[in-house]
């Protein structure tokens, strides 16, 4: 079940220790206004306006470097805040805290148990390898509240151990994994599942708006949709596999035509704790050569700058639908001392889905493209194009 947290890892965090302060989205003050309500001024790393209508709610969230997306919870009593990474790959709620001295730990805000009266020992210790090295920790229970959502005694991983790398450059402190429960390690119940079985939802769904250009104005909405975040029809598609957000793909077309790949099947994993897209490695080659690529002395894949506009649209077939991914979506642009280059934002996975059919990973660079929805009740997942 690791692997995915393997590719996770490898791909969102970023160099540097730079914290990226939260973005406050005018459109949803200027909105309020015209409804007869002015919200006051909060501190946006401490608080957040719960939505007027019960169990509905709302937060922004950090975009650094169209790489990594997180945002501010608090955990114990009086609250204590972190920025966590909000992952649709995996399901564990983990922060860095106080019994952890290593360099990774130490460059990050720490969670002290013992200045939270709410605060409970589990016992239990957890270990969760990763591709660039392994986490340890401890469980605990405390009240967590994300989004003006508090959740009472739920449990917490607290980490005693970290490697440098890669966790010392990680922009965030912790992450808040939003998958099923399945993939759980050490059995700890997610936060989301806590949030239904408490009925603190106005609906057992979440959302994410994922903002382009390193801009700010992300938003992750809990228990319902925003429909000012995106245009046209939400297409619904059924999870294939109750572990990560796996959904079926039907075909794969390159300018609207069908490749013949995926004819047979494959699947994706919807995952906001990835920032690139991946392809099944059979396929890797086919889709750059498409795209015209060529490989850089250090390995990465580039195109001329001057022909993005040309490159194809990349579209899949999705329970009927075809969602296109045009090429501004999956090329990055980046400036260095005076120089542009563009490279291409795709990359392999080598490990099939559980069922045995060629695995995609649908990152941040999909995902931005596509307003994402998330349904534990009916266990699917909803795209619609985002504004």
């Amino acid at each position: 079940m690791k692997f995915l947290i393997v590719v996770l890892l490898g791909a969102v965090l970023a160099e540097g220790l730079v914290r990226v302060p939260l973005a406050k989205h005018k459109s949803m003050r200027e909105a309020l206004r015209e409804k007869g309500i002015e919200m006051p001024y909060q501190d946006p790393a401490m608080k957040y306006m719960a939505n007027e209508f019960a169990g509905a709610n709302s937060m922004y969230i950090n975009n650094y470097a169209d790489s990594t997306y997180y945002g501010a919870i608090s955990i114990g009593t009086p609250p204590q805040t972190f920025q966590v990474l909000f992952d649709t790959g995996s399901s564990n709620l983990w922060v860095d805290s106080a019994l952890c001295n290593t360099q990774a730990c130490s460059v990050h805000t720490k969670f002290n148990p013992q200045q939270s009266s709410t605060y409970s020992h589990n016992g239990q210790t957890v270990y969760i390898p990763y591709g660039a090295g392994s986490l340890y920790g401890v469980f605990g229970y405390d009240t967590v509240s994300v989004a003006g959502i508090v959740v009472p005694h739920q449990e917490i991983g607290l980490s005693t151990s970290e490697p440098t790398q890669p966790f010392a450059s990680a922009k965030f402190d912790g992450i808040l994994g939003l998958a099923y429960p399945r993939i759980s390690s050490g059995g700890e119940t997610p936060v989301f599942d806590n949030m239904m079985s408490d009925n603190l939802l106005q609906s057992n769904i979440f959302a994410f708006y994922l903002s382009r250009g390193g801009a700010q104005g992300s938003e992750l909405s809990l228990g319902e949709v925003d429909n000012n975040r995106y245009q046209g029809s939400i297409y619904w598609t059924p999870v294939t596999s109750e572990s990560y957000w796996q959904i079926g793909i039907q075909g794969f077309q390159i300018n609207g035509r069908s490749t013949g790949v995926c004819s047979q099947g494959c699947q994706a994993i919807v995952d906001t704790g990835t920032s690139t897209l991946t392809a099944p490695s059979q396929y890797i080659g086919e889709i750059l050569q498409s795209i015209g690529a060529q490989r850089s002395q250090y390995g990465q894949y580039m195109v001329d700058c001057s022909s993005v506009n040309n490159l194809p649209t990349l579209s899949f077939v999705i329970s009927g639908v075809a969602l296109p991914l045009p090429p501004s979506a999956y090329i990055a642009q980046h400036y260095q001392n005076g120089y542009q280059y563009c490279s291409v934002n795709i990359g392999p996975t080598y490990l099939p889905s559980q069922s045995g059919e060629p695995l995609w990973i649908f990152g941040d660079v999909f995902l931005r493209e596509y307003y994402s929805i998330y349904d534990r009740t009916n266990n699917r997942v909803g795209f619609a194009t985002a504004t």
